[in-house]
C-alpha cells in the first residue's frame, strides 16, 4: 500500500506569495558563508542544513491523498490536489485504467479539483465515484454547472459511475469501510484494509469526547491502525475560539492516536493563513506535546505535498 499527498491544506488553496519566497531567499542567504560555495559538497551541505521551512515547501493545494494497492488508483477526495495527480497519472506507464475516487464531503475545497482531472476526459478510462451521501450525482453534477463552470459533467468522456456506500467496498485487495465524522453538514473518514496493514483517511472532524469512548464501533474502526491521516488544523487556542467550526487542534490529534494505539499520525488540513514556518513549528509542538505527557510509540509527521509512505 502506496500512499501520496496531492493536496495537504484545508479550506481553499494557499500558494506561496512572491513576498514569501523572497522572504525565504533573503533568509538564506543571511545563513550563507564563502565556504558554502567553495565546492559543490560545500553546497550540498548548506542546502541539506537548511530549516525545512526555508529548503521546500509544506504546498498549497487542497485534500487530495492517493492509495496505491495492488496496481488499484484508490483516491481520497478532489481538492486542486487532484490536478496535480491527474497531470501525473496520463504519464504512467501502463496506462491507468480505472479510478475509484472517494468523497468524504461535498464541501467547495474537496470537488474543486474534479473539473481539471485530465483521466477523466479519456473515454478509454473507467472513473467510479463513491459517498455514503445520496446527494453524490448532484453534488458533482452542481458544482460544474452553469454559471460555475464553462465545461459540464457531461462533457468527461471516461465511463463515469456514482456509487453510494452502504457497506464495506472491496477494490483489488484492499477492503475500505468508512465511518461518519464530526463536522457541519456531515463527513466521512475512510480505513483502507490490506492484508494486516490498516491505514485511516480522517479529514474534517472535530474531535469530541465520543471519539475517545471505548465502544464496539470506535474499538473495531480505530484501534491499532497503522496510520492515520488526521485533521488537525488549528491550535489548541483556536480550537477553543472555532468551537463547531469541525476541525481539531494538533494536541486533541496527538491524544487520539495515543487513546487508540495509532502507530503513526500525520497532522493534516493545514490551515490556509499558516505559512511553512509555523506549520513545521506546530509539527515540532506536537512532538514536544506527546513527550511532555509521556506518549510513546507514535510517529507524528506533517502531511506535505510530494510526501510518499509505504505500509
Amino acid at each position: 500500500m502506496q500512499i501520496h499527498f496531492w493536496g495537504v491544506r484545508g479550506s481553499l488553496p494557499a500558494p506561496q506569495l512572491p513576498s514569501q519566497i523572497r522572504s525565504k531567499i533573503s533568509a538564506v542567504l543571511e545563513r550563507l558563508t564563502p565556504d558554502d560555495i567553495q565546492s559543490p559538497e560545500n553546497r550540498e551541505r548548506f542546502l541539506a542544513d537548511l530549516p525545512p521551512w526555508l529548503f521546500g515547501t509544506v504546498g498549497g493545494n487542497s485534500p487530495c491523498v492517493t492509495v496505491d494497492s495492488d496496481g488499484d488508483s484508490i483516491v481520497f477526495d478532489a481538492g486542486s490536489g487532484l490536478r496535480e495527480y491527474g497531470v501525473e497519472a496520463i504519464r504512467r506507464k501502463p496506462k491507468i485504467e480505472h479510478y475509484h475516487i472517494f468523497f468524504s464531503h461535498f464541501h467547495w475545497d474537496h470537488l474543486q479539483g474534479l473539473p481539471f482531472f485530465n483521466p477523466a476526459y479519456d473515454s478509454g478510462v473507467a472513473v467510479d465515484f463513491y459517498s455514503p451521501m445520496e446527494n453524490l450525482e448532484t453534488a458533482l453534477h452542481g458544482q460544474m454547472a452553469s454559471p460555475y463552470f464553462p465545461v459540464h459533467m457531461e462533457s468527461m468522456g471516461s465511463k463515469k459511475s456514482f456509487r453510494i456506500l452502504t457497506g464495506p467496498v472491496n477494490i483489488g485487495r484492499a477492503k475500505i469501510t468508512y465511518k461518519k465524522m464530526n463536522h457541519p453538514g456531515d463527513s466521512y473518514s475512510y480505513k483502507v484494509q490490506e492484508g494486516d496493514r490498516s491505514f485511516i483517511y480522517a479529514t474534517d472532524t472535530e474531535l469530541s469526547a465520543n471519539d475517545f469512548q471505548k465502544t464496539e464501533e470506535n474499538t473495531g474502526y480505530f484501534e491499532n491502525a497503522d496510520l492515520i491521516v488526521l485533521d488537525s488544523q488549528y491550535t489548541l487556542g483556536e480550537a477553543i475560539e472555532k468551537y463547531n467550526w469541525g476541525h481539531s487542534a494538533f494536541s486533541l490529534a496527538v491524544d487520539f492516536a495515543a487513546n487508540w494505539g495509532i502507530k503513526q499520525l500525520i497532522l493534516f488540513h493545514h490551515d490556509p493563513t499558516y505559512d511553512d514556518r509555523k506549520l513545521l513549528n506546530i509539527l515540532q509542538s506536537a512532538r514536544w506535546y506527546a513527550e511532555r505527557m509521556g506518549i510513546k510509540g507514535i510517529e507524528i509527521s506533517l502531511a506535505m505535498e510530494g510526501m510518499e509512505l509505504k505500509l
